[in-house]
């Protein structure tokens, strides 16, 4: 294994030696002979030991961990947590939040200590118990290629990387190397409750497999190395359609164009929904069912909402949806949106008026209405609009909607129509309604930007001053941004 550990982590993981690697030690053999091999090999490590305070032996093994690391000369690093109140505080299982919580601790201190990645001692055993996993599950191609030697979890770190240097050595080699190198694992009895479902796997399904089978494992293993080259050329793809899909991912949301979305195949959407719960559960049991919900939601349903697993929300709203965690503050941005308990702006003929988020209102007079009347028929920009300058009310101001607004919009040949209607039916999303920033004189409404102006204010032949207002979008920001 020594020979072959150098190779691992140069190639496989893209480790260097000189930087510290924060490497999970457990007690169990796994990830003692994990943190030794890399020892050995000549790299620089910090064992890190995070105590989940579930079994009466945990401070044992704490305490066996320090000092197996300090007879090797090698730097440690305790923590722990009380993992059964954060299960029940977030709604998760006795196993994911013990996961979520070890793997806080351990790229908290891979960043505190400018560490270039966090090792853990995965192996073989573990990529066959995890691929079986997923095929139960009913996962495809992205769950049954298996774990990679190195990776992201970007809801942890979206820059140090996991890795994994043991996934091509079976367990039975690091109990081997662990008696050769004077190693005395702790064992943990969890590992033997059939209350889990990895546990089950490992203790009933796969050796009754080996009766059908007696290389079994061998040959999940070999299938998996084979799909990872078709992962590879799928990625790819998904990197293309992700870029061109995603208007949003950050803070707790991803959100799709709606229509580049639709747009694309059911298989391709479905990788698209997965890498977003991925990105913002990791660690998420994504099942074939939950999957097509999503697709079903996106693609046939006429709801809004969808609740999906882990308290993940999908939604949509206006030309986007939305997968978000169920704490994610929602952009308000991507709209013109009034300043939070304004009383009515005046509007004079030229002015500016800056609104929330960046948006920003201006007003101007037109010299040449025949100019006026041909940007007018080319416009394709709702947020402008140029109207007859004689036919406008003297006072006119920004304001929100009024319970009982009415408005003429143009093209409906003088019919009104109530604000809240119009705002519905061009699928103003509800929570942006109630700030949505109206042009009006009294109750008069002269323009809704983004939208119609009123009809008995448009532009005709004869109209020989013209008005232009527009309504301006904050500057485009370096990260993703939905407009």
């Amino acid at each position: 294994m020594l020979n072959n550990m150098d190779a691992i982590l140069r190639d496989q993981c893209g480790l260097v030696k000189d930087r510290p690697i924060i490497v999970g030690v457990s007690g169990g053999p796994d990830s003692l002979c994990l943190m030794e091999s890399i020892r050995q090999a000549g790299y620089s490590l910090v064992a890190a030991h995070f105590n989940h305070h579930l079994r009466p032996e945990s401070d044992s093994d704490a305490t066996m961990v320090e000092q197996t690391a300090a007879r090797l000369m090698v730097a440690s690093i305790v923590d722990g947590g009380d993992v059964r109140g954060y299960a029940e505080q977030h709604g998760m299982s006795l196993e994911e939040a013990a996961r979520h919580l070890r793997y806080n601790f351990l790229f908290e201190q891979a960043r505190r200590l400018n560490a270039q990645a966090v090792a853990v001692g995965h192996t073989a055993d573990d990529q066959v118990e995890t691929v079986l996993m997923h095929f139960l599950r009913g996962a495809g191609l992205t769950g049954l290629k298996g774990m990679p030697h190195r990776g992201l979890l970007p809801a942890f770190d979206p820059q140090v990387p996991l890795v994994r240097p043991l996934l091509d050595f079976w367990r039975e080699e690091t109990v081997v190397y662990c008696a050769a190198n004077g190693l005395r694992p702790s064992y943990d009895p969890s590992n033997d409750s059939l209350n889990f479902m990895r546990n089950r796997l490992r203790n009933l399904l796969i050796p009754t497999l080996e009766t059908y089978n007696p290389k079994f494992r061998e040959a999940v293993w070999r299938s998996v190395q084979s799909l990872k080259a078709d992962h590879a050329l799928l990625q790819e793809t998904l990197d293309s359609a992700w870029a061109d899909c995603v208007a949003l991912d950050k803070n707790g949301i991803v959100a799709f164009d709606a229509a580049r979305l639709s747009g694309r195949s059911t298989g391709l959407q479905a990788n698209l929904v997965r890498r977003a719960i991925e990105t913002l559960r990791p660690g998420q049991e994504i099942t074939y069912a939950l999957i097509e919900r999503a697709i079903g939601f996106i693609n046939k349903s006429s709801a809004t909402r969808t609740d999906l697993a882990g308290g993940l929300l999908l939604f949509r709203e206006g030309r986007h949806f939305y997968l978000s965690l169920p704490d994610a503050n929602l952009p308000f941005d991507k709209w013109p949106q009034m300043p939070e308990e304004s009383a009515p702006i005046p509007v004079v003929i030229p002015c500016g008026v800056e609104l929330s988020g960046g948006w920003r209102f201006s007003s101007e007079s037109w010299r040449l209405p025949s100019l006026a009347r041909e940007q007018a028929e080319r416009n394709q920009d709702p947020y402008q609009v140029w109207l007859d300058a004689e036919k406008l009310p003297p006072e006119l101001a920004l304001r929100m909607r009024n319970a009982g607004d009415r408005f003429e919009p143009l093209g409906m040949d003088g019919h009104s129509q109530k604000v809240s209607d119009f705002l519905v039916n061009e699928k103003v999303p509800r929570r942006a309604r109630d700030r949505w920033p109206l042009l009006c004189s009294g109750d008069t409404v002269v323009w809704v930007p983004g939208h119609r102006p009123a009809h008995p204010f448009r532009l005709t032949s004869s109209s020989r001053k013209v008005a232009y207002f527009s309504v301006t979008r904050p500057p485009e920001k370096p990260s993703a941004s939905i407009e």
